[in-house]
């Protein structure tokens, strides 16, 4: 059997004719959504879509609605050649890698917003993300149509609000989280990880690990106070800087007392002028 050949696209209409021949031959299809530099986090998702689907679509747009104007839009690392290259090792079967004027064209003026789930944890910090994800998402969902899209549960709060987004635009796509991939010490893969001095590489991992604590410690229903308390002195005696620090129910995001369901873990920090986010299921 000849080696998967990856197709690159560009072109929106060249990219609806190759989707629309597949779904004419009845093969299930899978988005993955990223914003390049890729690592083996999308790597993951990549190897799960050839799983669950016959074809499998990776996107490629660093999307400038989603950043702050104090954040990092223009030092964003891009490689689109290796980005490329990894994706043909990998197996998938097409990168759609559309230019700003096919995103955001002349005169374009929607907007998508979900309430509720952006109120907090990252929202306060980031306004507007959450919109403009939600839109890019969107648009990327229309222009693929894919069967299913995959999402990392690194971006925890991200990936919520993308599943609300569909279900209430009633959106014929199924949302799928995967579970986070790690370095061996247990730092969460990111894009921005790059940014990390060696000094601040080494101390990186504790920001798991502190969550790995109060996962264990709220597992049997106690008070979270406490332990969120103590993990956040522990951060911050480690060198972070950090933004919030909570256990949240994993539906609706809400910061929760005690743990008497599904949950999540969360947080964000800086470490030097990077920022770092993390979550895990209690």
């Amino acid at each position: 059997m000849s080696e998967p050949t990856l197709q690159s696209f560009r072109d929106l209409a060249a990219l609806r004719g190759c989707v629309a021949a597949w779904r004419a031959a009845g093969e299930r299809i899978v988005l993955i959504p990223t914003m390049g530099a890729l690592h083996d986090g999308h790597l993951a998702l990549v190897a799960e879509a050839r799983r669950i689907g016959r074809r499998t679509v990776a996107s490629i747009f660093v999307n400038p609605t989603q950043f702050g104007p104090n954040e990092d839009f223009s030092r964003y690392p891009r490689d689109l050649e290796t980005d490329l290259a990894l994706l043909a090792q990998a197996g998938a079967d097409a990168a759609w890698t559309p230019g700003m004027e096919t995103m955001y064209p002349p005169g374009f003026a929607t907007r998508i917003e979900v309430a509720g789930l952006t109120e907090g944890l990252c929202g306060p910090f980031r306004p507007g993300h959450f919109a403009g994800v939600a839109t890019v998402v969107t648009k990327l969902l229309n222009q693929v149509r894919p069967d299913v899209a995959l999402f990392g549960e690194k971006d925890f709060q991200q990936l919520r609000v993308i599943q609300q987004a569909v279900a209430d635009l009633d959106l014929a796509v199924e949302i799928r989280g995967v579970p986070t991939v790690r370095e061996p010490d247990g730092l969460a893969l990111s894009s921005r990880n790059r940014y990390l001095s060696a000094e601040e590489r080494a101390v990186a991992p504790k920001l798991q690990a502190v969550l790995a604590e109060i996962a264990a410690a709220s597992r049997n229903g106690t008070p979270v106070a406490g332990r969120i308390a103590a993990g956040r002195a522990a951060l911050e005696a480690a060198g972070f800087r950090v933004q919030y620090l909570a256990v949240c129910d994993a539906r609706t995001l809400a910061a929760v007392e005690r743990v008497d369901g599904p949950a999540r873990v969360i947080a964000a920090a800086f470490l030097g002028r990077t920022r770092l986010i993390d979550n895990l299921a209690v």
